[in-house]
């Protein structure tokens, strides 16, 4: 790889890292401690810097305000000129009706009651609806005094009062001058005083209980966080954000946050380079990783910086699955282990953080190890669920040892991470679309032999597709031995002779008359016929939209070998003439996988046993060397990263598998009449 692409790599994963620096929620103070109440405090000694006032919760501010208006008394005023109107009506309309004893109680009655006041029914109704039992009655002297609402009277509680202590009894003629029109409330509701003695009720209650001075301890590590220190560290906190941070040490802690993100995507750097080089070339590969990393990042900090939601509803396990749908165990978990550490930064206890994601990274990898059917991402939603709890609960206990400290909200968080796992199918499905990748799930149903392709390569070259399942059992049984993605394998295998259903007459495993068509043109015409399935295998491919990775396998299959039949022919036809390679080779290219390299050693292999005339061990292993030592030689397998050991167990399997299908068998005896 030359250093302009190189360069282009680390420019992607660049821009990664300045966009997890700017969604990362920096904060305004340097306040940075993780804390809960009722847990051990994990940092150093906190001694105060500078005097700060202690604040009080919310609520307690609330609910000391909530107190202090349950004692409040709305504010009414005498109205003297309505007692002074209506006693003088009273004192008419009395006069010869009432006797002269019950005339003076009537008078001296209302006098009483006007001084202390009548409510109008409906202000006592709001008052009581407002929860106030008490209201203050301001007199004509500007003087105030409380009374509770129940010796308040109103009309109707006047009138009965009246007529209850009537000297002349059941005798009495007060009903008959009208008292009900005569006894007109007498307080007037003060809105403004009100208002006004309403909030300087609030006022006078702070937010601040007490003062930290210079220098003294507030907490040291290992001691509990209570109630109190609480708030201290609270206060704290708010105090520093208010406070704010200089400029320059404002830079000093982003370039710190950069640089240390930095080295973590260095890390990513250096691990795809020494055991990836392929991946670290592909830039597509690199932009999947970038992007996949950047969404589960970003995801937290926006949740962090925005929300009050625990950080463990982000489902960090997308990073894991996604990457191990495409790609290998390895690098799904180092990417993992990469995330999280940029991650832990923004959790509260950042050590149990950590022991809890890699536990669920393990057993993510460990359960998609060979994913081929949706449903394992339920399955493996369910192993993350049961993982984050008991690692949660483990670990709680073993540093508490009390069931006390655990905070059951976080199990209903793991609830919903685990929801947020099975919608990554929806991310499998946008990053195979958008990378051109291939899922082990897209691969398990590309081998169905009953999709509408098999079938109809099945109906117009049935002999080549027998030929493509009996490639596809000996690439597969070969790739599982080396360590290669067999179910690719199989699906390349299965495609890889597909272009033969344009012309399944040129080729004699479809020649049921045994007339071979070829034959009545020349070496030059007949090897273009044979070359042409390449080129047209692919066309059918790529109608049908089968995945780039699989077109590969058409493509690489016979990488740059030569029609040998045709070829020597032709130079044995035209000794000594000068011939033109490029006419009897196939475009290639040459495998540049043990995947391909193995599909296209068990293609010829297989193909060469259908023209053998005797089955032995000795004739079969005779004949894989030789096939697959002219490839060698060929120098068809240069691009691959296949060693000899790799070639060697996989002559192993294809002479083991071709004796078990060439068996002998038993020769069933004739009855004998």
């Amino acid at each position: 790889m030359n250093k302009q692409n190189i360069v282009s790599r680390i420019l992607i994963l660049a821009a990664m890292l300045i966009i997890i620096a700017l969604a990362y929620p920096h904060k305004s103070g340097s306040f940075s401690y993780h804390f809960e109440e009722g847990r051990p405090w994990n940092h150093g000694l906190i001694t105060a810097q500078y005097d700060f006032p202690v604040y009080k919760s919310d609520d307690q501010v609330k609910q000391e305000k909530a107190e202090a208006l349950s004692r409040f008394a709305p504010y009414y005023t005498l109205n003297a000129r309505v007692a002074r109107e209506q006693m003088e009506a009273t004192e008419k309309v009395a006069k010869g009706v009432l006797t002269k004893q019950e005339a003076a109680y009537l008078m001296q009655t209302l006098q009483r009651l006007y001084a202390v006041g009548i409510l109008s029914i409906e202000d006592a109704g709001k008052v009581e609806k407002q929860g106030f039992s008490r209201i203050t009655i301001v007199n004509q002297k500007h003087q105030a005094e409380v009374y509770p609402l129940s010796e308040c009277c109103t009309p109707r509680g006047a009138y009965e009062l009246l007529l209850a202590g009537s000297p002349e009894g059941e005798r009495s003629k007060l009903p008959m001058i009208g008292l009900n029109g005569l006894l007109l409330p007498n307080l007037a509701f003060d809105s403004t005083t009100t208002a006004i003695m309403h909030q300087k009720l609030l006022n006078e209650i702070t937010e601040i209980s007490g003062m930290v001075q210079q220098g003294e301890k507030i907490i040291d590590r290992g001691e509990i966080v209570d109630a109190s220190t609480y708030q201290i560290l609270m206060s704290l906190k708010r105090s520093m954000e208010e406070r704010g941070v200089d400029a320059r040490r404002a830079n000093g802690m982003f370039f710190g946050i950069v640089a240390l993100f930095a080295l973590f995507v260095s890390m990513i750097i250096l691990y795809l380079i020494t055991f990836r080089p392929l991946l670290f070339s592909d830039i597509r590969s690199m932009l999947f990783f970038s992007i996949l990393m950047t969404i589960v990042i970003v995801m937290t900090c926006l949740l962090t910086r925005y929300t009050t939601f625990s950080i463990y509803i982000v489902p960090f396990a997308w990073v894991p699955i996604i990457t191990r749908v495409f790609y290998d165990s390895r690098t799904a978990l180092y990417l993992h282990m990469v995330t999280i550490l940029i991650c832990s930064f923004l959790a509260p206890e950042p050590f149990e953080f950590m022991v809890l994601q890699m536990a669920v990274g393990m057993l993510t990898v460990a359960s998609l190890k060979d994913m081929e059917q949706r449903s394992q991402l339920f399955q493996t939603s369910l192993w993350i669920l049961f993982t984050y709890a008991f690692a949660y609960t483990a670990f709680i206990l073993a540093r508490k040892g009390s069931f006390e400290m655990v905070h059951w909200q976080m199990y209903v968080y793991f609830a919903g991470n685990a929801l947020l796992v099975i919608c990554s199918y929806v991310l499998i499905y946008f990053f195979e679309k958008a990378f051109r990748l291939v899922s082990s799930v897209t691969l398990v149903e590309l081998t169905n032999i009953n999709s509408e392709l098999m079938l109809e390569f099945a109906e117009k070259a049935p002999g080549s597709f027998q030929h493509s399942l009996q490639v596809s059992n000996l690439a597969m049984e070969a790739a599982k031995r080396i360590g290669a993605n067999a179910l690719l394998v199989r699906t390349g295998a299965l495609y890889h002779d597909i272009g033969k259903m344009s012309a399944p007459q040129n080729f004699t495993e479809n020649q049921q008359d045994g007339v071979n068509p070829l034959s009545k043109l020349s070496y030059i015409e007949a090897a273009a016929c044979v070359l042409k399935h390449v080129s047209e295998g692919v066309r059918i491919a790529e109608e049908h939209g089968l995945p780039e990775v699989v077109v590969s396998f058409i493509r690489m299959h016979h990488g740059t070998s030569k029609t040998r039949y045709f070829y020597n022919s032709y130079k044995n036809a035209h000794p000594g003439e000068p011939v033109d390679d490029a006419l009897f080779q196939y475009a290639g290219p040459k495998p540049n996988s043990k995947e391909a390299a193995v599909v296209m050693m068990a293609d010829a292999v297989e193909a060469r046993s259908r023209s053998m005339s005797v089955y032995t061990e000795e004739s079969i292993r005779e004949m894989v060397e030789q096939m697959i030592g002219l490839q060698m030689a060929d120098g068809q397998f240069e691009e691959t990263p296949l060693t000899f050991r790799d070639i060697q167990i996989v002559k192993e399997v294809f002479i083991r598998k071709l004796i078990s299908m060439n068996h002998h068998r038993i020769a069933y005896p004739e009855l004998k009449e």
